[in-house]
């Protein structure tokens, strides 16, 4: 044993004298540590990979390798701190690869993929590794651990036991190839999807095919164009030009070219993903077999707050039966008012509902995107979301220039807290570009954690893609973005306020059905005419929102809910469907997608069209078995919030407590547990249903 630690040791210390002057390996310069993106280069992830692989086995080799009895300091704490190079630079490249992209970034991630699974395999199959943190996990209750320890202790625990710990070598050999191969297929699922999206352009050479369209849509459509060297109008599959073209456009042609485009990524052709998702299930189903499950959907909701099939099946029932009838009167009522104006079709197509019910919307509540969007400047909005969180927490801002990013339109922000001490970096990254994928998200360049007595503060990013400055106006977002920009700041805050000991237990490391609260319960900020009121300006006369277009907001915000409800309910019930098959199905991807949804749908199936090839949460993000945890969450933040309306949307003692009792915990105890501790009760669905107004 002694030979085996110091050959461990010898290999770190070969490591650590090779280190190159690789910006990803060595001690950062830059304000804070913080990612050294003005010297990262493409050629330095491969080898910072490779070197960061090495230095995680040796760590893990001298667990193994230490002769002293096995103990939670020994084995478990040192395993969550093994590895913390690889850690680094894979946060910094898996989140630079999604938001500025390019060919090489790709090749690397499929590069490097294999040897990401093959360290995975080396930890979860290392049979002496096991028998350590068994040893700990047996003695577990005379240990004397604190909560978040011993949730540390069973997560390692049960990891590795649904890792394949428990398998055979044949089994282990072959669980190993199925995760390589699953890993290369989800990868190459993403690159499909987003080589699909880049691939169409819908090009308008006639300026009469431009009618109903807003100025700023046309002259989004005329510098997309001029980007991609074109004459007239372009639009694309990103959602602020896809989205604002079928909403706007008079033509229903072009309108059902877009959408069937957008609706057809992937299906077919070069970018095909209808056998890869068939593939990516059936290697899903091989795994969950081989560790002892039946379906891929028990083994993954094991460790959610929803533990099992049947609580997400009976949970989605619970809202989708009830939405059904006011979902099929939403649309009844667009099209009773699509008849009355003209529209001569005996049916309501997916391609007519957005143009059709915006139209409604402004006759019904005299309120359209295109009205709003002069009173939600890019840079007020910023100003109002930092103000709220100051509001509620009494955190500040500032904007730094020191700071490198990876790319000019990312801003970054340093988060101090009420007492003026660092508490994170916040990076900020708004608008689209070809090399950035379509949605918002968040993540983390690092996480919180304490190692040796020293806290590390995160590093904090939110990635969007909200509607571009143009050359006559500046960047005004709609009511829309203004909500998806809170609830990405929602999640940055959980990120942000992270406090703990251990990085896999804190900031959004909780489970997947509990990470939505954060960001769900800030949206509902986006309605309140106390919030509005406080920013919304004119941006070139800077007169205040006018009161009744509040009005309209407040009043419209249960517009079409059941459909809405009904549509989210659509992609949770669809994956389970996937994930809750234990055998591939015969028959092709988008007949298997129109079979489970005919049931419950509320407006009729386009030939040939369908989600699932480029259904991106579930088939290469993180929401396999999962999406229903939007609808959960929002059951959690429809009950949460209701304390704020009942104590006042700024109380600063209900923030205080949901910052201390959430926002810090990250997954530290039961997230159920959690829950309670902030509000007393376990949620109802009921409170969801009554804030979308789809009671009697």
């Amino acid at each position: 044993m002694k030979r085996k630690l110091l050959i461990a040791g010898l290999v770190l210390a070969v490591i650590s004298s090779c280190k190159m002057e690789n910006p990803l390996l060595t001690e950062s310069t830059a304000p804070f540590g913080a990612p050294q993106f003005d010297k990262i280069k493409n050629e330095h992830y491969l080898p910072a990979f490779e070197q960061g692989i090495a230095e995680a086995k040796a760590e893990i080799d001298a667990i193994v390798a230490n002769e002293a009895e096995p103990t939670f300091e020994n084995t478990i704490e040192a395993m969550e701190y093994a590895g913390q190079t690889l850690n680094k630079v894979a946060s910094i490249f898996y989140a630079v690869m999604e938001a500025h992209t390019n060919e090489t970034m790709q090749e690397i991630a499929e590069q490097i993929s294999p040897m990401l699974t093959e360290y995975s395999m080396y930890v979860s199959l290392n049979t002496d590794l096991f028998q350590r943190v068994k040893a700990v996990y047996e003695m577990k209750d005379e240990l004397g651990l604190d909560k978040d320890q011993m949730t540390l202790l069973e997560d390692n625990y049960k990891g590795f036991v649904r890792g394949g710990a428990n398998l055979s070598d044949e089994d282990k050999a072959v669980y190993s190839k199925l995760s390589e191969e699953l890993s290369l297929t989800t990868l190459q699922f993403s690159k499909n999807v987003l080589a699909a999206t880049n691939a169409y352009t819908l090009h308008i050479a006639d300026s009469a095919d431009l009618a109903g369209l807003p100025e700023y849509v046309k002259t989004m459509g005329a510098e997309t164009a001029k980007e991609k060297g074109l004459e007239g109008w372009a639009y694309t599959l990103d959602y602020p030009s896809y989205g604002p073209f079928l909403k706007y456009s008079t033509n229903r042609e072009l309108r059902e070219q877009l959408w069937m485009a957008y609706n057809t990524r992937a299906i077919g052709g070069e970018n095909d993903n209808t056998e890869i998702v068939k593939k990516i299930v059936d290697l899903r189903i091989k795994i969950a077999n081989i560790l002892g499950y039946e379906t891929y959907a028990d083994y993954a909701l094991e460790n959610r707050m929803a533990k099992d099939k049947k609580t997400v099946d009976e949970f989605i029932m619970q809202l989708l039966e009830p939405s059904m009838p006011y979902a099929k009167k939403d649309v009844a009522d667009v099209y009773a008012y699509a008849k009355k104006n003209g529209f001569e079709d005996s049916k309501l197509m997916p391609w007519d509902f957005s143009y059709w019910s915006e139209r409604y919307q402004e006759a019904e509540y005299s309120l359209s995107a295109e009205e709003l969007k002069p009173y939600f400047q890019i840079e007020s909005c910023i100003d109002a979301v930092f103000g709220l969180a100051t509001r509620l927490y009494g955190i500040t801002f500032e904007e730094l220039n020191n700071v490198p990013v990876y790319h000019e339109d990312v801003k970054v922000y340093e988060v101090k807290d009420v007492d003026g001490s660092h508490l994170a970096l916040f990076y900020a990254d708004f608008f689209p570009r070809a090399s950035k994928r379509g949605g918002a998200w968040m993540t983390d360049f690092r996480g919180q954690s304490v190692r040796n007595g020293v806290e590390y503060r995160p590093f904090v990013t939110i990635v969007c893609n909200f509607t571009k400055p143009t050359a006559d106006a500046p960047a005004l977002i709609t009511h829309d973005e203004l909500t998806t920009f809170l609830h990405e700041f929602g999640h940055a805050l959980h990120g942000i306020f992270a406090k703990g000991r251990y990085p896999s237990l804190t900031g959004t490391s909780v489970s997947r059905d509990f990470v939505e609260l954060p960001s769900q319960i800030m949206e509902n900020w986006a309605f309140e005419p106390e919030y509005l009121n406080s920013f919304a300006k004119h941006y070139q006369t800077g007169e205040p929102i006018p009161a009744e277009l509040i009005e309209k907001i407040v009043a419209a915000k249960n517009y079409l809910a059941a459909y809405g409800q009904v549509r989210q309910l659509h992609f949770g019930y669809l994956d389970m469907a996937w994930h809750s098959l234990t055998e591939v199905p015969a028959i092709g991807t988008v007949e298997f997608e129109q079979n489970v949804l005919a049931p419950y749908s509320v407006m009729p199936a386009a030939e040939g069209a369908a989600f699932s090839s480029s259904f991106s949460h579930i088939f290469s993000g993180g929401y396999s078995a999962g999406y229903y945890s939007y609808k959960w969450a929002e059951v959690l933040e429809a009950d949460a919030f209701s304390l704020f309306k009942e104590k006042g949307i700024f109380n600063q003692e209900v923030a205080e407590s949901f910052r201390r009792n959430i926002l810090e915990m990250g997954g530290a105890e039961d997230e159920a547990v959690i829950y309670r501790n902030f509000r007393g009760h376990d949620p109802q669905p009921e409170a969801l249903m009554k804030k979308l107004g789809l009671t009697k």
